[in-house]
Parts: C-alpha cells; structure tokens; sequence
C-alpha cells in the first residue's frame, strides 16, 4: 500500500527529505556541467598552447557574461506566460538540455589549429556552454525562495545544495587526475573533451529528477483580475545596487570563487612540478572538504542559534587565518609542506564549508530584502546579478592570476616541468590568491551583509514570515526522524 502523501494547509506536499534531496539533485547537475572550468586553464595553455591569449580571451568571453546572466535573469522575471508547473522549473528543464554538449565544446581538442581558428573555437565553445548553463542555473537559484518561506527548511536547502555541490566536484575532483593526464604529468586533451560528454549527460539526469521532485510553495503570480506591475530593468539594477545584503553575499562569492577558481591553475603547477605527482592533486582536495561535510549536518541547528551572517562571518575569520599559514613553505623538504599545505587548507576548508552551507540561504533572504525595502521580489534579475558578478569573479580571476603566473615564469608549452624556481613562486601565489579570496569574504560578510539575526526576524514580521523559526532546533520531532530515515 503506497504512502499517502501529507498537505500542508494550503493544500502542498509537506516539506522534508525529498525536497532537499531534489535542490542537491540540481546542484549536483550544475557542477557536472562546470566542475571541469577548472581544467579549462590547463587545457588551453599546455595542450592548446595559448598562454596569455587565454588570459585575454578569457576577459573577453565576461563581456558575454555581462549580457547574459542579468539578460536571462529580467527575461525570467518580465515572464508572465502560463507554464504547467512553474516558469522557472521549465527554463531550467530546457538549460538542461543544452548542458549535454554545451562542457564538451569548451574542449575541442584541435591543437595543430592556427592561432584564429582557436580563437574561434574557444569564444564559440564558451557562448554556448555559458548560454545554457545560464539559463538552467539563474532560475535554479531563484527556487530556493520559492520552496519554502520557513528560514529552518532555507537553510536545509542551502545545506543540501552545498552537498550537491561538493559531490558534483569530488567525482571529477578525484577520478579525473587519473584519467586526464600521463605518467609524467602532463595533459590528455582527447580524453577531457570525452569526459566533458559524459558529465554533460550525468548533469542532465541530475536535473530532470531535481525538476520532478520540486515542489514550489510560495506564490508570486499575479490574478488574472489583477494588473501585473511593468517590469522596468534599470530599476531592478538599480534596486540591486541599493540592497546590501545582495551585495555582500555577492562581494563573499566573488571572493570565494577568486580563491577557488582563481588560483586553481597554479594549484595544478604547485602539484605537477613542486609536489611532482598531479594524480594526487584530488585526493588532497577531497581530503579538504572533510570539515565542509562534518558542518554540512550542524547547519541547520547553528543558523537557528546563531544567525546566518554571524556564522558565515566567522567562518571567513578562520579562512584568513588558514591562508595566513598557508605563507609558511618548507621548500627544502616538500613532504613537510604537504602537511603543512594540508592542514591549512583543512582549517581554510572549515572557514568556507560553514559561509557555503549558508550563503543560498542568505541569497535568499537577500530577494525578501528586495522585496521588504523596494515593494518586489525580482528573483530571477537579483540573482542573475548575484551570478554574473560571481562569474565575473570566476574569468577575471583566473585571468589575472594566469598573467602574474607568466610573469613569474610560467611557460604552458613546459607542462609538467617547470623550472623548480616557477613551482616555489606559485606556491606562494596560491597563498596570496587564498588570502585576497579570504580578506574579500570577511568584508563582504562582515562589513557589507546587515541582515544579522535580530534584523531578519524583524523583516519576516514584516512579510508575516514565521519567526520563531530561528529559535527551534533542527530534527527533534519524530516526524523530522521520519522524514530523515
């Protein structure tokens, strides 16, 4: 006899498992998709054999970035269309599918091609993969807050998507090194534009099971008897520009993604010719995330206690610590600095695992903010701009630190084998960069996000929310046992 699904009061499924399982799902999607951005830097300098015009074109492609992401996200918003479910469960069911061959065409191993026709092929290759991962990620984001209005099941679900987001990078993290390059260390082209394919395919598995399982809860169209407001554009920027809390989660994303992706070429370097074994280059980076998935489950329980923005601030706090330690180098005995490199990226790892669980969640209450000050939610434009600037974050980044790595030496046609002086400069990089990252999100948490504990119950009075969320505990009933089991 099948289980009769339990209703809410206005007649939807309950929240539980199933709804966090299915936002882990999406995420889980998207870093199939874009967990291999990180190998883009290596495979278009040493297989490629592009250098500083990747730099340059890297820059290049955000001016599509810059159309693209807030383009997508007022689209979405202007879009008053009946759809049989929900608006944005249908652009993100139709991102999807582009998402299968959209990766593998930022890799087209062609590296006899003339210097135009890469060119060509690189700019191509990223438009197409940026359109459709757009166009599923921005409305992918937006369903956080239309899920559910409770803060306790938000941040449930932020805690979730941060799951989905450290498995779809632990399978390319730890099994590609593998497969991806040689026994001298150097890179396999033909087999990342393989492996592209097949995450492309995973990726959209992953969404069509998170669109089938999402239940939307929280109303935003209006009557038919009603007048809908005129979407203006420019004020919706402008209106983003004025809400702090979106930009200081955006300042701590930026920063975030400037360490995460900004140093991860000269992470590949420090491991292919200071450590000298790139295949373990995974393993250690698994081994990092171990205190993102120990808070992961605390989550829940801690925002009720402390707060979101006080949480994520102290997490920042031991993010610069950790890349204060990461200065210290032993480059005469590189085991020890293994340890050392390690337990600072631990203690790093703690810092970003407790703002990750959260941060959704506060983008969240970031579009309630919208909506408390400025009379409109705009979802789709606040969080395409939270995206884009996160993006901006994710091609400057790399460019930039690409450009000092040349400058201190870097030679992409060397691949593995750097000379030992580049390999001791790029583990210094790989410091700094950690600590610019770090110092970024304190001041965006810290200083910028003002929606502390105190604040966010006073605006969900406001919004008629429940406010007495923040104050209970997380899976204490047996009815939450049930669910979790």
């Amino acid at each position: 006899m099948a289980k009769q699904v339990q209703l809410d009061a206005n007649g939807h499924r309950k929240f539980g498992i199933r709804d966090c399982i299915a936002y882990a799902a999406g995420d889980l999607g998207c870093n199939m998709s874009f967990a291999l951005k990180g190998t883009m830097s290596i495979f278009w300098t040493q297989f490629m054999g592009m250098d500083l015009w990747y730099a340059l074109l890297l820059i290049v492609v955000q001016v599509w970035d810059a159309i693209n992401d807030p383009l997508i996200g007022s689209i979405i918003d202007a879009d008053r269309r009946t759809y049989k479910r929900n608006k944005f469960l249908a652009y993100i069911w139709a991102g999807s599918i582009g998402l299968i061959v959209g990766g593998a065409c930022c890799f087209l191993p062609f590296p006899n091609a003339p210097v135009w026709a890469k060119f060509i092929i690189f700019i191509a290759g990223y438009v197409v993969w940026d359109a459709f991962y757009t166009v599923a990620n921005v409305p992918y984001g937006s369903l956080l807050s239309l899920i559910s209005n409770d803060v306790k099941d938000r941040a449930s679900l932020s805690a979730w998507r941060s799951i989905g987001s450290i498995f779809g990078n632990m399978l390319p993290m730890v099994i590609l090194p593998f497969i991806i390059y040689d026994k001298d260390n150097n890179l396999i082209g033909e087999r990342v534009f393989i492996a592209a394919l097949i995450m492309g395919i995973l990726g959209f598995i992953c969404f069509q099971f998170m669109t089938r399982n999402t239940e939307i809860r929280v109303d935003t169209t209006v009557a038919l008897n009603e007048e809908a407001p005129k979407f203006n554009v420019f004020k919706a920027f402008g209106n983003f520009m004025k809400n702090r809390p979106a930009v200081g989660a955006t300042l701590a994303a930026m920063g975030m993604f400037i360490g995460m992706q900004g140093a991860t070429t000269a992470v590949t370097v420090i491991f292919q010719s200071y450590f000298k074994n790139v295949q373990i280059s995974g393993i250690v980076q698994l081994f990092a995330m171990i205190p993102i998935v120990a808070f992961t489950p605390l989550a829940r329980k801690m925002v009720a206690k402390y707060g979101k923005k006080e949480l994520a601030t102290f997490g920042s706090i031991c993010s610069v610590v950790a890349a204060c330690g990461l200065f210290i180098i032993t480059p005469d005995n590189t085991q020890l600095d293994l340890v050392i490199y390690i337990l600072c990226q631990l203690v790093y790892s703690l810092g970003l695992g407790i703002y990750s669980t959260v941060s959704w969640a506060m983008m969240g209450d970031a579009i309630d903010y919208n909506e408390w000050k400025f009379g409109t939610r705009e979802e789709g434009t606040v969080y395409s701009l939270h995206s884009f600037f996160r993006k901006l974050a994710q091609g400057i980044g790399p460019s930039l630190v690409l450009i000092i790595m040349v400058a201190l030496g870097y030679v992409g046609a060397d691949e593995g084998n750097q000379a030992w002086h580049v390999a001791v400069n790029m583990r210094y990089l790989v410091a700094g960069t950690f600590l610019f990252s770090a110092i970024l999100q304190f001041i965006g948490l810290g200083l910028v996000y003002n929606l502390d504990k105190k604040t966010l119950k006073k605006m969900n009075q406001d919004l008629g929310r429940d406010v007495e969320a923040d104050d209970v505990l997380t899976y204490t009933t047996a009815e939450d046992a049930d669910n979790l089991a």
